[in-house]
């Protein structure tokens, strides 16, 4: 397959997108910024929902499978007080998660979309918010310690 003009390394597959989906949201779900918002959002119960359905996204997103159907903007529209640090660590935490996971030209795929992604969301939330989207600036990937 063909993405950007780059044949997707051999190494990305469904298995990898798993390890690397459940491996963030285990960080996720302890951390003391973002854990009580996923937590307090997703029931306990739900999780293995929750889980299957972001491997649905991000192998739709990075494999083109179309498994995902949804709108994942939504939820995050309806969470007050999300803000750039909130998009920062979970950006920190998924870098985290694909530099200790996949190889190099992999996580470097993984992060090229959630950088896109949380950008796209930034944007999302400030237009919906009324704020002033000139004052959103992208979040680089070489930011992120």
């Amino acid at each position: 397959m063909i993405v950007a003009g780059k044949p997707l390394p051999d190494a990305l597959d469904e298995a990898m997108v798993h390890a690397v989906v459940h491996g963030f949201y285990e960080e996720i779900r302890h951390d003391d910024l973002l854990g009580p918002i996923f937590n307090g959002a997703i029931a306990p119960d739900a999780w293995p929902n929750h889980l299957a359905k972001m491997c649905a996204f991000w192998s739709s997103t990075l494999l083109r499978t179309d498994r995902y159907e949804g709108r994942p903007l939504s939820p995050h529209l309806a969470i007050p007080g999300l803000d750039e640090r909130h998009f920062r660590r979970w950006l920190t935490l998924f870098r985290k998660t694909v530099d200790r996971l996949c190889p190099p030209e992999v996580a470097e795929l993984f992060m090229d979309r959630a950088l896109r992604i949380a950008h796209s969301f930034r944007l999302s939330i400030a237009l919906h918010r009324g704020e002033d989207t000139l004052q959103v600036r992208p979040i680089l990937w070489d930011s992120l310690r």
